[in-house]
């Protein structure tokens, strides 16, 4: 017989709608999935229509999605997946910790670096919640893919073992394939930093630069990920699994990818703030690159793609004058820093 397990998801964007979806739609007898968002508007849309038009248009959401803003609605949970973006996640997990009990599994499946701390979701919630009952979920996934039920495998990992085979079986199905790993950092840092470097590919495109240019800069940036992963403490299999090259081949490839499609539109000579200040929902490469910059100089690293992002996001280097810079850069063997 199966275990019951009873879900929280903490975010009402397109990805905490989506992972909300697949858990209610798992298992023969599917259960109440409690979905917390911020704004009244997404609360009222998914409890009475059973929808969330700004962020998944078009696609019908299961019925045992209970939406609400009361964070104690999830302290019977025994399963939260935390996906609030990073830059926002602090004040959530404070408010949440104390519901929480020690069987309480916390899932991150946002993906950034908090600005001002530079640590990662997990490094963050330590601060509040036994890291035992931490694991972080990443991997190839567009929001609307997954709530449509398409075939998507990710990463999970967990520092202990047991929780984690708990949590694929608890949150698994044929249609979303989880895969369990113990290296929780390396799953960490490869997800934020495809989305420095889908801005850079995004860039890439928008200015015309052709197919090939976008591959050498999903490779070199590849480059820059495994740097900064192993630097840190990462596993390479890891960096090269679906959490790291698997994400980072997705996402450099696609308007699809909020990032991308952010550096399409830096790359055609559209302003950054002007592209942000439209938009619903958050590009975490955007919030995440000056520490991924800062990261890089603190482990006495070169990551030159992430670094001409943050200077164009910054303002601090044209578009035309980083790629320019990046292409006069010295000739260099591969496999060297």
């Amino acid at each position: 017989m199966e275990k019951t397990f009873t879900y929280g998801v903490i975010g009402g964007g397109a990805w905490g709608t989506a992972l909300a979806s697949v858990l209610a739609r798992r298992g023969d007898t599917p259960q109440p999935v409690t979905l917390w968002a911020r704004e009244a508007e997404t609360v009222e849309a998914i409890n009475h229509h059973h929808e969330n038009r700004p962020f998944l248009a078009d696609i019908r959401l299961p019925e045992n999605i209970i939406a609400t803003s009361d964070l104690t609605a999830l302290a019977n949970c025994n399963i939260i997946l935390m996906v609030a973006p990073a830059q926002f996640a602090r004040p959530i997990i404070a408010e949440l910790a104390p519901l929480l009990s020690p069987d309480t599994s916390l899932v991150l499946c946002a993906k950034g670096v908090e600005r001002g701390s530079l640590k990662f979701l997990s490094q963050m919630a330590e601060e509040y919640v036994p890291a035992a009952q931490i694991a972080v979920l990443s991997g190839p996934s567009f929001a609307a893919d997954v709530a449509r039920g398409m075939p998507t495998a990710v990463t999970l990992a967990c520092a202990d073992a047991a929780r984690g085979q708990a949590l694929c079986q608890a949150i698994g199905s044929a249609g979303f394939r989880p895969y369990l790993s113990g290296d929780i950092i390396g799953a960490e840092i490869g997800g934020a930093i495809k989305n420095v470097l889908a801005i850079a590919c995004g860039i890439v495109m928008g200015k015309g630069l052709g197919e090939s240019a976008r591959a050498a800069t999903t490779a070199r940036g590849f480059v820059e990920m495994q740097r900064l992963g192993i630097a840190m403490g990462a596993q390479a299999e890891t960096l090269a699994g679906l959490s790291g090259l698997g994400d980072l081949i997705l996402t450099c490839a696609s308007l699809t990818s909020r990032n991308f499609s952010l550096g399409h539109a830096l790359g055609e000579g559209q302003k950054a703030e002007d592209i942000l200040g439209q938009r619903a929902s958050v590009s975490e490469g955007a919030m995440s690159a000056e520490a991924v910059r800062l990261l890089a100089e603190k482990h006495g690293l070169d990551m030159p793609i992430c670094l001409a992002v943050d200077n164009i996001l910054a303002g601090r280097e044209s578009v035309d004058t980083a790629i320019e810079n990046l292409l006069a850069r010295p000739f260099t063997a591969e496999g060297t820093n």
